[in-house]
C-alpha cells in the first residue's frame, strides 16, 4: 500500500466515523467499568500504606536496636531506570522540587521519579520525530522555516508536557481531598470529643471516607503510621501539609501541632478549622459560580447563536428562495 492511499485511507469520512464510534464505546466501557476500578484502587493504596507503615516500624526497630541494618528503601529497576542512570538524566534535568510534586501527586518511591526524567528525556524526541515525519510527509508544501517552527515547539512542548500532567495531576488530587476535608474534620471532631486518640481517630474517619475520596482516605492512613512510628509527632503534621499543598489542610496541620506542643484542647481546635474548611468551600464555590457567565461567553456566541439565528432567520429564508 502506498503513501497516498494510506492517507486517503486515513481521512476517510467512514474511517474517521468508525474511530469515533470506537472511542465512544471505549468511554462508555470505561465509564461503566470505573466504580470497579475505584475500588480496587482504593484496596491497592490501603495496602500500600500498610506496606509504608511496615517500612516505617522496621526502621523504628533498627534504630532503637543500634544495628546497622540494610535498608529497606524500595530502588527502582527496569528499562526506565537504567537509561536514566546511563545519561545521568537526574542531574541534566535535574529539577529540585521534583519530590514535592511526585508527593503532592500521589506518586511515592524511587520509581516515579525515574519515570518522569525518562518521560522528559523521550517526549521531545518522540513529538519532534512526529512532528518532522508530518510537515514532510503530509505537508511538503510548507515553508522551510514554517517547518522548523512545527518541530521545534513540537520538542518544547514535549519536555514541558510530563511537567504540565504531573501539576494537572496534583490539582486534580488536591481538589479530590478538599471536597471531603471539611466533612472528615466534623467526622474527626466527633470522634476525638468521644474519647478516641487521634491515630483511631484517623482511622475510622478514613475508612468512612474512602467512598467519596481515595485519595484522603490514603493521606490519613499515611499519617497516623507516621504518628505511630515518627520520633517526633509534629513531623507527621507537617508532611500532611507538605504532601497536600492546601491553605485548609496546613491550618489544621499548625494547630494540631500547638495542640501537641502547648497542650491546648484537641477538639476546640478541630471545630474551629472545621469550621473555616467549610467556608473556604463555600468561598471556592461561590468563586467558581461567578466565573460561569464569562466563560459561557464564548461557548454561546460560537455555538448557541448561530443555531438561534438560522432557526430564527431560516423558515424565512426558505420562503424567499420559494417565491422567486
Amino acid at each position: 500500500m502506498s503513501f497516498n492511499s494510506f492517507a486517503s485511507a486515513a481521512t476517510d469520512p467512514g474511517t474517521l466515523a468508525a474511530l469515533l464510534a470506537a472511542g465512544a464505546c471505549f468511554a462508555t466501557v470505561m465509564t461503566i467499568a470505573q466504580p470497579m476500578l475505584q475500588s480496587r484502587g482504593f484496596d491497592n493504596r490501603l495496602k500500600s500504606v500498610a506496606s509504608k507503615r511496615e517500612e516505617l516500624k522496621r526502621k523504628n526497630r533498627a534504630a532503637l536496636a543500634g544495628k546497622d541494618t540494610k535498608s529497606v528503601r524500595l530502588e527502582a529497576k527496569g528499562f526506565m531506570k537504567d537509561v536514566v542512570d546511563k545519561f545521568n538524566l537526574s542531574k541534566l534535568l535535574e529539577d529540585e522540587k521534583l519530590n514535592d510534586k511526585l508527593t503532592q501527586a500521589g506518586l511515592r518511591g524511587p520509581g516515579p521519579t525515574a519515570t518522569f526524567y525518562f518521560a522528559r528525556m523521550a517526549t521531545p524526541i518522540i513529538l519532534g520525530v512526529l512532528a518532522f515525519l508530518y510537515v514532510v510527509l503530509l505537508k511538503p508544501e510548507l515553508a522551510g522555516n514554517i517547518k522548523l517552527l512545527v518541530v521545534v515547539g513540537a520538542v518544547g512542548v514535549g519536555y514541558y508536557l510530563p511537567g504540565v500532567w504531573l501539576a494537572n495531576l496534583a490539582t486534580k488530587r488536591r481538589d479530590s481531598i478538599m471536597r471531603a476535608f471539611p466533612d472528615s474534620l466534623d467526622m474527626l471532631l466527633i470522634c476525638v470529643e468521644a474519647g478516641m486518640s487521634i491515630e483511631a481517630a484517623m482511622q475510622r474517619v478514613g475508612q468512612e471516607v474512602g467512598a467519596s475520596s481515595i485519595e484522603l482516605a490514603e493521606e490519613l492512613a499515611l499519617t497516623m503510621a507516621e504518628l505511630a512510628y515518627l520520633p517526633d509527632r509534629r513531623q507527621a503534621y507537617e508532611n500532611l501539609a507538605k504532601r497536600t499543598n492546601h491553605p485548609g489542610v496546613k491550618g489544621v496541620a499548625m494547630a494540631l501541632t500547638q495542640a501537641e506542643r502547648y497542650g491546648t484542647p484537641l477538639g476546640s481546635a478541630l471545630r474551629v478549622m472545621a469550621k473555616e474548611n467549610r467556608d473556604m468551600r463555600m468561598a471556592n464555590a461561590e468563586k467558581k459560580a461567578a466565573e460561569l457567565p464569562a466563560k459561557l461567553t464564548v461557548p454561546m456566541i460560537l455555538f448557541f447563536l448561530p443555531v438561534l439565528m438560522a432557526v430564527i432567520i431560516g423558515p424565512a429564508i426558505i420562503k424567499i428562495s420559494r417565491m422567486q
